[in-house]
């Protein structure tokens, strides 16, 4: 861990003013909330492993974030960011997650059985369903501000838990250092720091079947993801549940527990994350429905968000939406996971209607 940031001492030799960014074409939560008078309190502090305001804002300075979609802008580089300074990232957090307040107390339910339905979602409709979600092993700093030593640390204890999983869950670690020189292209990626010494010490595991994958190193410690072909979101969600709990007890066995604490659950490096860092999708045919005045208008009311199923700001492609949960924070999983089973359901039976020509006027949900 280092003590103690020099370079950090060395921008106290300049002013808040001289050292505050400029800001003023940028579209990212941390730009809204970020001001001279904040930079200035903050500027000097750091976290125990040296984590400086900075380091925290580097991504949202370099990326301004796009018109029409608005980025986090920050990051955290250990556990304590969020302690630190959270004269920041408490307003950020609280904008990205729909009025999540400081005192509000976050809840997790990783019990399968209490998921209603989800197993006879339309396969004609629903292409595949999935479900993910990040982890992070206390006691390391996150990937924008670990050490090598740290990075290869996490990917050890990774590789030796993921090796005790047995049945449908057996499978293997493949390190991308043998695989590929691709550096990563996301600019969120490069500017937070996240992409140094690439591909050291990352790689991927996943089950014989593909149908449970861990990313390790990447943007958190860990990126588990439960996913298959058609429509069955229970089998995928119980799956993500089984494999998580295990992952979760063999850590637990070597001594290291997750990231996790009552107001924020489950602790991530991205503000936008937190809590149960979970976005259960599916890829859904929606042609006529996607065409309707009204499609933006149910998705938000349903709380589901839509991409193109290349990511986040890519265009569908044969009317193919990514079709996922809204939400992260101050909802269970179970909760996250009902909003896509349930609102999945009603799209579908809307573009039946449209189909025949008929009308969805009596199907417009209330806001949930």
């Amino acid at each position: 861990m280092p003590f103690g940031n020099t370079h950090n001492q060395m921008k106290m030799n300049y002013s808040a003013e001289q050292e505050y960014p400029d800001l003023s074409k940028h579209n990212n939560h941390m730009a809204k909330v970020l001001t001279p008078a904040i930079y200035d309190r903050l500027r000097s502090k750091q976290t125990p492993s040296g984590f400086t305001l900075d380091d925290v804002i580097q991504t949202g300075v370099d990326n301004p974030g796009h018109p029409f979609i608005m980025t986090v802008g920050c990051v955290a580089g250990d556990e304590e960011t969020y302690e630190v300074f959270k004269e920041l990232l408490d307003p950020v957090i609280e904008d990205r997650h729909g009025g999540y307040k400081p005192s509000d107390k976050h809840k997790t339910d990783l019990n399968p059985d209490n998921l209603k339905g989800g197993d006879d979602l339309d396969p004609n409709y629903v292409l595949s369903s999935r479900v993910r979600t990040g982890r992070s092993i206390r006691g390391f700093c996150l990937p924008p501000h670990c050490s090598r030593g740290e990075r290869r640390m996490v990917e050890k204890l990774s590789n030796e838990a993921l090796d005790s999983l047995t049945g449908d869950l057996k499978g293997k670690y493949y390190a991308l250092k043998n695989m590929t020189d691709d550096k990563p292209v996301s600019p969120l990626l490069l500017a937070s720091g996240m992409a140094r010494d690439w591909p050291d010490a990352r790689g991927i595991w996943h089950n014989d079947n593909k149908t449970f994958l861990v990313w390790v190193n990447e943007e958190d410690h860990l990126r588990v993801i439960s996913m298959q072909k058609g429509g069955n979101m229970k089998e995928v969600f119980n799956r993500f549940c089984t494999g998580l709990t295990k992952i979760e007890s063999l850590f637990k066995e070597k001594g290291h527990e997750f990231m996790w604490n009552e107001h924020l659950g489950y602790v991530l490096t991205c503000p936008s994350n937190l809590g149960t860092g979970l976005r259960a999708g599916v890829h859904m045919k929606l042609p006529n429905m996607s065409k309707h005045a009204k499609f933006e208008e149910v998705l938000k009311r349903l709380r589901l968000q839509k991409r193109g199923t290349g990511g986040v700001d890519t265009a569908a492609v044969g009317g193919v939406f990514d079709i996922s949960n809204a939400d992260r924070l101050g909802f269970s999983e179970v909760e996250l996971v009902q909003m896509v089973v349930d609102g999945v359901k009603l799209l579908t039976e809307m573009e039946k209607r449209l189909e025949k020509g008929q009308s969805i006027d009596d199907l417009i949900p209330a806001q949930k």
